[in-house]
C-alpha cells in the first residue's frame, strides 16, 4: 500500500480523486433513497417556485431518450456506462500532475454515470426527482448523477476552451 500511494505523490496520479467519485455516488444514491421514501410516484411537491421535488422513474437515457423502447435499452445503458467509466478511469491513470481540473470533471461523469448504472441494475429505470418548470414548460426531471455529469461535462468543455487559449497563446509567442 505505501508502495503505491508512493508512486502515486511521485508521478501526480489523479487516481486520488477517485474519493470524489465515491462522494457522488453515495449523496445520490442517498437522496433517489430519500425522494422514493418520501414522496409519491408522479406527484409535485413545491419547494420554491420554479421547483418541485417530482418523483419520476426513467427507463431511457438524458430526457427520457429510447424510454419507449422494448426494455432491451436498460442493458445497452449500463454496458454503455460501464465502458466509458472504464474509459475515463484509464484517462484519469494517465493525466499529469497539472491537470487537476480534467481530473475533477472525469471523476463527477464517473461517479454520476455509476450511480445511474446502480439504478438501471438493481430498479430497471433511474429514479429521478429533481423538477424545474416555468410556467406550463417543464424541464425533465434528473437526479444528482445527472447534475454531476452534466458539471463534469461542462468543465471539460471549459477545459478546451483553456486550453486552444493556451495553446493559441503559445503560437503566437512563437511565430514572433
Amino acid at each position: 500500500m505505501d508502495t503505491v500511494m508512493a508512486e502515486n505523490q511521485a508521478t501526480g496520479s489523479k487516481l486520488k480523486w477517485l474519493w470524489l467519485a465515491v462522494l457522488v455516488i453515495v449523496l445520490d444514491l442517498g437522496t433517489k433513497a430519500l425522494a422514493t421514501a418520501t414522496l409519491t410516484y408522479g406527484t409535485p411537491v413545491p419547494v420554491f417556485p420554479m421547483f418541485n421535488l417530482t418523483l419520476l422513474h426513467n427507463t431511457g437515457a438524458a430526457f427520457s431518450f429510447l424510454a419507449q423502447a422494448d426494455g432491451w435499452q436498460r442493458w445497452f445503458f449500463v454496458t454503455l456506462a460501464l465502458v466509458v467509466s472504464c474509459v475515463l478511469v484509464y484517462w484519469l491513470k494517465g493525466l499529469k500532475r497539472h491537470e487537476t481540473w480534467m481530473a475533477i470533471a472525469i471523476v463527477l461523469i464517473l461517479g454520476g454515470a455509476l450511480g445511474n448504472v446502480y439504478d438501471r441494475v438493481v430498479h430497471g429505470y433511474v429514479v429521478d426527482f429533481l423538477h424545474f418548470y416555468w410556467r406550463d414548460w417543464h424541464f425533465p426531471a434528473f437526479n444528482l448523477a445527472d447534475t454531476a455529469i452534466t458539471i463534469g461535462a461542462a468543465m471539460m468543455i471549459l477545459d478546451m476552451f483553456r486550453n486552444s487559449d493556451r495553446e493559441g497563446d503559445g503560437e503566437a509567442q512563437r511565430s514572433e
